[in-house]
């Protein structure tokens, strides 16, 4: 069949459909698509992932809410498992590749997406969905004997699980690669945990299982003073995510009683962020995570008319006497929180 590229007017309309909340209207477009002889991996990379990425930046602008967004991404799951059922027609030629979110990773989309890849070129693949153990991969590891695995994490508090995942298969020689947003714009953190590649999308997922050694020793530790500090954070987070909301103005209610609830709901939801924020640091170190939460939440504040400069200050007061008892937490908060 002669193959078809996804043009923009498609995408236009996919994303019409899901602001109008229409999944038949979502489901019967990926279907026409696929009977017009679109490339499946197209249709996922060119709409899905395309639009999924505007429905984040919508709700990042505050014009979205969190009910629709979880709303477009059930249709984004929906268009998906219809690709995955054409894709699955494509004979196996290749090993197994085992396809797993991190503990604490929910967001399964990509990572079928990822799967979805991997099939359509060929390789057997075993999705293991969201937050899955280091214990469920060890014993797929053991029963499967795959050539390898691939772990998507999108969100900072997924990056200390993943390290796990990591050490799971590793330990039994399979190479891993990972990837996702929680990754950034390149390989420093990937390698830093120990990963045996990294890919930035679909389609890099697939050149990087290509090119994959055939077995890999078990990862080396990481350095000793970070993990231990992340280790203790991780032990502490939900006092100290508390200490944060009682010491941040906006999300206190003594403190800061003419916030809105919406926006106090959306501050307090988005303080863990910056502790996963520095945990991923701490264990990649990478800086940039700190960094670029710092801009994501004022931007995220700004668009919901807060005066950003003064409530991200704020906050580094507030993250300063959280944390003063964890010297390289304190030390990355100082350097690169405010200046984020």
């Amino acid at each position: 069949m002669r193959q078809v590229t996804v043009a923009s007017d498609a995408l236009q309309q996919y994303e019409t459909a899901v602001a109008a909340d229409d999944r038949a209207a979502v489901l019967a477009l990926v279907e026409a698509l696929l009977e017009q002889g679109a490339a499946p991996l197209d249709i996922l990379t060119g709409l899905v992932v395309s639009a999924q990425r505007e429905i984040g930046r919508r709700w990042q602008r505050g014009e979205w809410s969190v009910a629709q967004e979880h709303a477009a991404t059930a249709m984004a799951m929906a268009a998906t498992e219809i690709v995955a059922r054409r894709i699955a027609q494509v004979p196996v030629r290749r090993g197994h590749v085992i396809v797993a979110c991190a503990e604490r990773e929910w967001h399964s989309l990509p990572a079928t997406i990822i799967g979805c890849a991997l099939r359509a070129d060929g390789w057997q693949t075993t999705q293991l969905g969201p937050a899955t153990t280091p214990q469920r991969v060890s014993q797929y590891v053991q029963d499967l004997g795959p050539e390898a695995v691939a772990v998507s994490c999108s969100m900072l508090g997924a990056v200390p699980t993943t390290r796990r995942l990591i050490e799971a298969a590793t330990s039994a020689g399979v190479p891993v690669v990972v990837g996702g947003a929680a990754f950034g714009d390149d390989g420093l953190r990937a390698t830093a945990l120990g990963a045996t590649a990294w890919a930035a999308d679909a389609r890099s997922a697939v050149e990087a299982v290509d090119n994959l050694p055939l077995s890999v020793p078990p990862v080396a530790p990481l350095p000793g003073a970070p993990a231990q500090e992340q280790a203790a954070l991780e032990l502490n987070h939900q006092r100290l995510v508390d200490g944060l909301r009682r010491g941040w103005a906006i999300t206190s209610d003594r403190r800061h009683a003419g916030s809105s609830a919406a926006l106090r709901a959306v501050a307090r939801d988005a303080l863990p962020q910056t502790l996963h924020a520095v945990s991923a640091a701490l264990l990649t170190g990478d800086p940039r995570p700190v960094s670029q939460t710092a801009a994501w939440l004022a931007d995220l504040l700004a668009h919901r008319g807060v005066q950003s400069v003064p409530a991200v200050a704020d906050l580094t007061g507030a993250l300063a006497d959280t944390l003063r008892d964890y010297p390289l937490s304190l030390d990355l908060i100082r350097r690169h929180f405010a200046t984020g």
